[in-house]
């Protein structure tokens, strides 16, 4: 097995033929993979939050599945069906897109709240249950989800259980002027697509993933995230903080982010880089969800909390 920053400099530098000018989207996303995670992403359309997902499937190798939501979809649609067979007078099942290794769930907010259900299990498990049989589904599993701003024609919105599934949110924005003239003349974009290669296999990246998990982290960095998750259940703006889950997760993408920038030892860097992402969607406002604003709320926080001095 090659070392795991090779596979996460590798897996950069992949997408990045694609995702011009979204540096940070790029290594945001990786990290979510090697922590083992799953990734929500939410813009305006046309901001390239499909084409981030597509690069990274084309990049990982091994199965890609994909859903594109509406709201007459059914839950058998993506997590299959058992269909009876004439001929033998049995039932078979016939795997939905879920068995794969990189599922992209495009504009997940327009599927109903029964079908987004039908996500919960395979998100959290690795596995499906159908008609009463338990279906394993493939390693590594990435679900990489999209998200057009709620209040659009045909949305429904995410419940809490379901947006908790998700390790990290990150949104796209609009690329700087040379970004998107690399993208208007073919330089970048839908038109390479085709280009990206495979840089790693299944196997493999189940191997760093494990890799990762076991990255040094010091005491003092633990303590630096747990005084930010604190600080997430005491903020009287928030109605309440983020879960011990959350916690545990945070550690795992900090660790992978300190993979992606090179390293093998977690800094507070790593662990201010991903806290937003990880947190803004699983804190409330007034009583409810809003990432906006809870995203301004948890920067104010990272300015706030103490960050731990480096050791001589």
């Amino acid at each position: 097995m090659r070392a795991p920053t090779d596979v996460a400099a590798a897996l950069r530098t992949a997408v990045a033929t694609t995702v011009r000018g979204k540096p940070e989207a790029v290594d945001l996303a990786v990290a979510t993979l090697l922590a083992g995670g799953h990734l929500l992403v939410e813009d305006l359309p046309g901001t390239g939050k499909t084409l981030l997902a597509r690069s990274l499937a084309a990049a990982i190798g091994g199965r890609f599945g994909r859903v594109q939501c509406t709201p007459d979809l059914l839950p058998s649609d993506i997590t299959g069906t058992s269909v009876h067979r004439p001929d033998s007078g049995e039932w078979q099942f016939r795997p939905g897109p879920l068995f794969a290794n990189v599922v992209l769930v495009d504009e997940v907010n327009r599927a109903s709240p029964r079908t987004q259900a039908a996500l919960l299990q395979p998100m959290e498990e690795h596995h499906v249950t159908v008609d009463g049989t338990t279906w394993n589904l493939p390693e590594p599993f990435l679900v990489i989800a999209t998200q057009n701003p709620f209040g659009q024609v045909g949305t429904f919105p995410l419940p809490e259980s379901q947006l908790d599934r998700f390790a990290l949110v990150l949104s796209m924005g609009l690329p700087e002027r040379s970004a998107e003239r690399e993208i208007v003349t073919g330089q970048g974009g839908t038109g390479v697509l085709g280009s990206v290669q495979a840089v790693t296999s299944p196997d493999e990246l189940v191997a760093v993933q494990r890799a990762v998990a076991e990255l040094y982290a010091a005491d003092a960095i633990v303590d630096y995230l747990l005084d930010l998750v604190e600080a997430t259940r005491t903020d009287v703006r928030l109605s309440h903080g983020v879960s011990p889950r959350v916690s545990t997760g945070m550690i795992g993408l900090a660790r992978a982010r300190a993979v992606v920038d090179g390293r093998d030892f977690v800094t507070p860097e790593d662990v201010q880089a991903i806290f937003v992402g990880a947190c803004r969607h699983r804190v409330m406002v007034d009583g409810r969800v809003d990432s906006v604003g809870a995203g301004a709320i948890l920067t104010e926080l990272l300015g706030r909390v103490p960050v731990p001095r480096p050791t001589a």
